[in-house]
């Protein structure tokens, strides 16, 4: 596998983020993207962008320097959750962060301006984890137990899903909020009594043996990439570059499999064959990129739960950022083959 560009990586972390946690990142109303007219360029503008281990085509744009090869320059930042990439958006950190479908209404719907303008998944990356030899076998067994889960990302709406069908209440768990990775390290150190996993971790928790004791697909948001407001105002050109992109790495993907498991196996230091779980079993990067009715018909079962717990105010604000949050001028023109080698 060539590597043809050095990039810049920075992380995004510090108290002043972790005080926007619940803040968020959804909007848009499909308004065209301004047309750029033919032959400009995007010689030296500047863009902050995130790469994830739950989002391949990230990581595969990154290696592939497709951005960088317009005379871009890029700041590369790593998203080490959903609720990460949420506070690098609020804050300016980024200009284009990616996060699950879930995570971004929360954010809208607490004021944070950005818009969805791909769906870059739809993948099954959440479930409850137990460890290996421990005695939870079903959801009733979490009942007066701790879980470990990243409160403003899918695992953390996933849990609250669950409870609800199998008939518990947050209020008879402890949740112990911890980020992904330091949720797999509690519980193999024994601090929790069980995890809502993310892949790629949860695949390589599985791997050392702990057990996943509840699946449910549906639970699961798709991967929204979400670009701020001003972002998208001031740099139509820019943002459709993006979406170009990703589409390119779609396609990429598509082609070559293997070696998009052993990009994601080098960024998240995983074995090659768990990382091929990832993403042949568990990613469906092969999704309709244009965010619409599906994604919302779905955001509008876990909105309530973010009025109920607390998370939003009102269900009006929850209304407000489905009615804002989608822009699929960008993704509808996409043209992937401006980045085909």
């Amino acid at each position: 596998m060539s590597r043809t560009t050095v990039f810049r990586t920075a992380l995004v972390a510090g108290a002043a983020a972790t005080a926007l946690l619940l803040s968020g990142c959804v909007a848009g109303e499909n308004q065209p993207a301004e047309a750029v007219a033919e032959g400009d360029s995007l010689e030296g503008q500047a863009l902050n962008i995130d790469f994830a281990t739950y989002n391949p085509l990230s990581l595969i744009i990154k290696d592939q320097g497709w951005l960088e090869d317009e005379g871009l320059e890029v700041t590369w930042v790593q998203s080490a959750g959903s609720n990460k990439a949420n506070e690098a958006l609020r804050a300016g950190a980024i200009d284009v962060g990616s996060t699950a479908g879930s995570a971004a209404l929360l954010a809208r719907a607490n004021g944070s301006p950005i818009k969805t303008i791909d769906i870059y998944s739809q993948p099954e990356w959440s479930a409850i984890v137990a460890g290996q030899g421990s005695e939870i076998d079903e959801v009733a067994d979490l009942e007066g137990k701790t879980v470990a889960a990243t409160k403003g990302t899918d695992p953390y709406f996933f849990l609250l899903q669950t409870l609800e069908a199998e008939g518990l209440s947050p209020d008879d768990i402890t949740v112990e909020n911890l980020q992904h990775a330091d949720g797999w390290a509690a519980l193999q150190n024994g601090a929790v009594d069980a995890w809502a996993g993310l892949d790629p971790i949860m695949a390589g928790a599985e791997e050392a043996g702990a057990t996943l004791i509840y699946r449910n697909v549906d639970f699961n948001s798709y991967g929204f990439l979400n670009a701020t407001e001003s972002f998208l105002e001031e740099k139509p050109a820019l943002a459709q570059a993006v979406v170009d992109a990703y589409e390119r790495a779609r396609a990429w993907a598509a082609e070559n499999p293997e070696e998009t498991a052993a990009i994601l196996a080098e960024v998240a230091g995983l074995d090659e064959s768990i990382a091929s779980k990832v993403i042949l079993e568990r990613s469906n990067l092969d999704v309709d990129p244009v965010p619409g009715d599906a994604q919302v018909a779905l955001l509008e079962k876990i909105g309530p739960v973010f009025v109920e717990l607390g998370d939003v105010a009102s269900q009006d604000q929850v209304d407000e950022a489905l009615a804002t949050l989608i822009d699929d001028s960008y993704v509808t023109q996409a043209d992937p083959e401006r980045f085909a080698k």
